[in-house]
């Protein structure tokens, strides 16, 4: 069954016949047109693909990757069964991460040119790859012009467009931080580190100038959106530095405005611990999307824990507030150790995160390198290593010494190595990309939880107008005969079922009534299976 989802996978997107899993994926030798016209609401059909310039592929051996080497790699995107980028900062800036921007209107000529920037984007949207760009809103760098301009000059007229006090004003951040900064002319406000001095949104001239920048990147260069940084921390009101109601209202506005530009533009925030009811308060009429952390947690918890207890609390706080799954899931990122890191190696676990993130609705971002299982644990450079791509001197990614050493061990984890294994972490993730884009249920599905009457066990019925789908995973590392499914409380039609496995090894058993399902009689250990419900 994995062999046929693959060979399903690499037969929509690039090639004229299927390929056995063990055979080593083509390049596209022909790039297609875009679509004349976009699909509404085209992020609720996507898998994002989440990239760190500098760490993908480095093309001129400078160490550092850049926007050819995403180029170069786009082939390798594709095959994943991706259609859509989020590229972490891209913008000029004294910082290796890039949040903290000195110029709104440029790229980092250390990743390249504009030039080199639009042939990328031109070169994915052949392929019908989307690219969003991080939107870092919240903040400037202190190198900033005008910044810098108005911390010189009390007078300056881009003085108001930052936070000021003659005298500290004593309290901390959200983290115990301090946020108020000394400087020659008073404090000012950031609530992150001192090189990254706050935005006063108070100001009409600070939003019209970056809306300014965000016609810029959407009309005049054509990216396909933005994943908003820090969306939370916009206008902070008195000691209140997170969530406030100016921060919504900004967001309302912004959102006419950015869809008066492309009405099919999408924006992501990050509202940093977000779970459902947070969520809630932020889609539909703000942003298109928020990443759904309270999700995130809990599939790497249970996969962890071998339990459902995590993902179960997940569904029942999503089904409550936000019942469509109309948000942005994910493992981990790039601030947060890496889910391979978290299961401490173990490639199994691994394969189970990934399975109870790409059965569940809502639209996944993949950090890369997670798909081959790349590990990684703070500092935050090492959250952001190289991109391992072969057991080539520095893992493939560059002829020169990189910015950062490779992670240890990239010599056995690494894309050629798993590229074609079909018990691979690599090919694990474009069977579930593929098995996710043939059935819409995955994607957009109304959810229900299962009741399995074992903690080992996690099971859910995702169905549409086309499809029912039960999923079904053993999240320990021993067979369990004990369980059975509750389908009472899935909303399927009385009539008997029969049954055909998407996913697994083997056939499980038609559905005679509503209770007491046992599609196997031995579920083997980290069993994950796909079974689709036809009536009979």
């Amino acid at each position: 069954m994995l062999k046929r989802i693959l060979c399903t996978l690499l037969f929509l997107s690039f090639l004229s016949a299927c390929v056995p899993a063990t055979t080593t994926v083509a390049p596209v030798q022909t790039a297609t047109p875009a679509p004349e016209t976009e699909p509404a609401n085209w992020w609720r059909d996507a898998v994002f693909y989440e990239i760190f310039v500098r760490s993908f592929y480095d093309t001129d051996n400078n160490g550092i990757g850049d926007f050819n080497g995403i180029t170069q790699k786009l082939d390798y995107i594709q095959s994943l069964g991706v259609n859509a980028i989020w590229l972490m900062p891209i913008h000029p800036s004294p910082s290796y991460h890039g949040y903290d921007v000195t110029n709104y209107y440029n790229v980092n000529h250390e990743y390249g040119t504009m030039a080199d920037f639009k042939n990328l984007l031109a070169e994915a949207h052949k392929r019908d790859i989307r690219i969003i760009i991080d939107f870092v809103i919240n903040h400037t760098s202190s190198q900033h012009p005008r910044f810098k301009n108005a911390n010189s000059d009390p007078s300056s007229q881009f003085r108001d467009w930052y936070i000021w006090s003659e005298t500290d004003p004593g309290y901390k951040g959200p983290w115990g931080e301090s946020v108020w900064h000394s400087s020659t002319n008073g404090f000012y406000y950031g609530i992150f580190v001192a090189n990254m001095p706050d935005l006063n949104y108070n100001n009409p001239e600070v939003t019209k100038e970056m809306n300014k920048v965000a016609a810029f990147w959407l009309t005049d260069i054509g990216v396909d959106g933005f994943r908003v940084d820090a969306a939370q921390h916009l206008i902070e009101e008195n000691t209140v530095q997170k969530n406030t109601p100016a921060t919504h209202e900004w967001y309302r506005n912004f959102y006419t405005e950015y869809k008066t530009q492309n009405p099919q533009a999408y924006t992501v925030g990050e509202v940093i611990g977000a779970g459902s009811s947070v969520i809630k308060s932020y889609t539909g009429d703000q942003l298109d999307h928020t990443f759904n952390f309270e999700m995130s947690s809990g599939f790497v918890n249970s996969a962890k824990g071998n339990s459902n207890s995590g993902i179960t609390s997940a569904y029942k706080f999503a089904l409550m507030d936000m019942p469509d799954f109309n948000f942005a899931t994910f493992l981990t990122n790039h601030d947060q150790t890496r889910v391979m890191s978290v299961l401490n190696g173990n490639v199994d676990k691994a394969k189970m995160a990934a399975f109870l993130m790409l059965t569940t609705p809502g639209t996944p971002f993949i950090y890369y390198g997670e798909e081959i299982g790349m590990t990684g644990q703070k500092p935050d450079e090492d959250l952001r290593l190289p991109m391992q791509w072969s057991a080539d001197p520095f893992a493939g990614f560059s002829g020169a010494e990189p910015w950062r050493a490779p992670a240890k061990g990239f010599e056995e984890t690494n894309v050629s190595s798993q590229t074609g294994d079909s018990n691979s972490l690599l090919e694990h993730y474009r069977a579930l990309i593929a098995l996710r884009g043939l059935n819409s249920a995955l994607r957009t599905g109304e959810a229900n939880l299962l009741e399995t009457k074992n903690t080992g066990i996690f099971s859910a019925v995702l169905k549409d107008e086309s499809e029912t789908l039960i999923i079904l995973a053993n999240l320990t590392d021993t067979a369990i005969t004990d369980y059975k499914l509750n389908l009472s409380d899935a909303g399927l039609a009385e009539s008997a079922y029969s049954v055909e496995t998407l996913l697994g090894a083997e056939q499980a058993k038609d559905v005679a009534g509503s209770v007491d399902y046992k599609p196997f009689e031995n579920l083997q250990p980290y069993a994950m299976v796909v079974i689709k419900l036809n009536p009979k």
